[in-house]
């Protein structure tokens, strides 16, 4: 039996609960691994609300939160290629097992090896943020030299876009309230203060032509602000909108696979994807880690340590 920390049904941060569940079996195509450290997403508290469907794995309730982890593998179910037991390992949880637990499953063909040289607790943030921002700016495809809105810069997220489009010769202006200017800026953004500033007039000033793209991690009324600051409303990329083809953009095309994970892994060696992480907390404290993440106010990447 190892403890665990998810919800007994769906709703608000009132569901959640700690309790002991034996090792999940892996079934075919996963591994059981022992987490070391988890990454916590504003995805997690979606789930929990029930809000999107298909990721839970048909799995009763209690359900363990979380989608990302880094661990070592303890066991493989049937048709696992490429990984072996004992193997230092990052991925998703995309079939229901959660990740805020001592064990868990992952999907095999959704997980690759920890690369020599970068710890689990960076590899544990790669598989949301990480591969978000490779996702979203390849979309773009902008070339060096272009401008870059980064809607909402200051999460886990937002920075990952934020310094890989640093490194990729893009320059950056990014929004987000006081609190995030600080770690914004160290990555090398344009910060744009939204709670002391017009964020239209600032962005037009800065960029008077309009935007070559925008990364797009707030949505709703601050999406609908700054799309009209596009060039081409083709090249607004929303993360977390999908209400965005209504303003003429698009919705971020995810690739999960083990391929993209390896390639933000080297991303990550070589500086281009290091995650800012501001929060690391013990398992016995991951209702404030997700509280963190829930209330909007987290800057940077909070990750909860296992083992």
């Amino acid at each position: 039996m190892g403890q665990a920390w998810g919800f007994g049904r769906y709703g608000g941060p009132e569901v959640q609960e700690f309790f002991e569940r034996p090792d999940p079996v892996p079934a075919r195509g996963e591994v059981l691994i022992r987490v070391e450290v988890a990454g916590v997403n504003p995805l997690d508290h979606i789930l929990r609300a029930g809000l999107v469907d298909g990721l839970d794995g048909g799995r009763p309730f209690p359900r363990v939160l979380g989608m990302e982890a880094a661990g070592t593998v303890l066991a493989r179910g049937e048709d696992v290629d490429g990984l072996e037991v004992g193997d230092a390992v990052f991925g998703f949880a995309l079939t229901g097992g959660g990740t805020y637990a001592e064990t868990t499953v992952l999907s095999a063909p959704h997980t690759a090896r920890v690369p020599d040289g970068l710890s689990a607790t960076v590899a544990a943030t790669l598989p949301v943020a990480g591969t978000t921002a490779v996702d979203a700016l390849d979309q773009l495809g902008l070339p060096a030299g272009a401008t870059v809105l980064v809607n909402g810069v200051g999460g886990g997220v937002g920075l990952a876009v934020a310094r890989l489009a640093v490194g990729r010769g893009l320059r950056v202006i990014g929004t987000g309230s006081t609190a995030k200017r600080e770690h914004a800026e160290a990555v090398g953004v344009r910060f744009v203060d939204y709670t002391a500033e017009d964020v239209t007039a600032a962005a037009r000033e800065l960029v008077p032509d309009g935007f070559d793209g925008i990364v797009d991690l707030a949505g709703g009324a601050s999406l609908r602000t700054v799309a009209p600051l596009a060039r081409n409303p083709r090249d607004v990329i929303s993360v977390g909108d999908m209400s965005v083809p209504e303003l003429g953009g698009r919705f971020v095309e995810r690739r999960t696979d083990r391929r993209n994970l390896e390639r933000a892994a080297r991303l990550a060696l070589d500086g281009l994807l290091t995650p800012v992480i501001t929060a690391v907390h013990p398992l016995s404290d991951a209702p404030t880690a997700l509280a963190t993440v829930e209330s909007g106010h987290a800057s940077g990447k909070v990750v909860i340590k296992v083992a």
